[in-house]
C-alpha cells in the first residue's frame, strides 16, 4: 500500500521535529503519540535518508537536517516507504494475465494515472506549506 501507517507516523515524527529542537525518541513519542518502536524505527529511516541528524550521547536526541520549504511531503513517505505503488500491477515485473502482448489493460494505465498524480502533488506539498510557516 502506498500510504501507510508508518507513513502517517513518519510525516508526524517529522512534525515534531519542526522547530530544529532535539530531541529524544521518547519526546518525539510523547509529542505525537507515535508507538517508540515505530518512532525509532521511523527515525532510522529517516536519518538515512538525510532528513533528520541522531546526536548520540547521553544528551543525544534527534534533529530535523532539512530546512521545512525544501522537504516535501513526498520526501518523507519515500524515505519510509519502498513499496510506493497504490497497486500490485504497477510494480515493475508484474505480471498481469490481463496484460497482453506488452500493451497494458486500461485499468493499469488509469491507476499509473493516478499514481504519477498523486506523486506529483505529494512532491508539491512542502512541509513548510502543510505546517503554515
Amino acid at each position: 500500500m502506498f500510504l501507510t501507517k508508518e507513513c502517517d507516523y513518519a510525516i508526524r515524527v517529522v512534525r515534531a521535529l519542526s522547530d530544529y529542537e532535539k530531541k529524544t525518541v521518547k519526546m518525539v513519542c510523547d509529542i505525537e503519540h507515535v508507538p517508540f518502536n515505530f518512532a525509532y524505527k521511523i527515525l532510522k529511516k529517516l536519518e538515512r535518508a538525510d532528513i533528520v541528524i541522531s546526536v548520540r550521547g547521553a544528551l543525544g536526541g534527534y534533529q530535523l537536517s532539512r530546512k521545512l520549504d525544501n522537504l516535501t511531503i513526498f520526501d518523507i513517505i519515500s524515505a519510509v516507504n519502498d513499496n510506493l505503488f497504490i497497486n500490485e500491477c504497477l510494480k515493475p515485473g508484474h505480471e498481469c494475465p490481463h496484460n497482453a502482448g506488452g500493451n497494458r489493460c486500461n485499468v493499469h494505465i488509469k491507476l499509473a494515472d493516478i499514481q504519477d498524480n498523486l506523486i506529483t502533488t505529494l512532491g508539491d506539498i512542502t512541509f513548510a506549506s502543510l505546517l503554515d510557516v
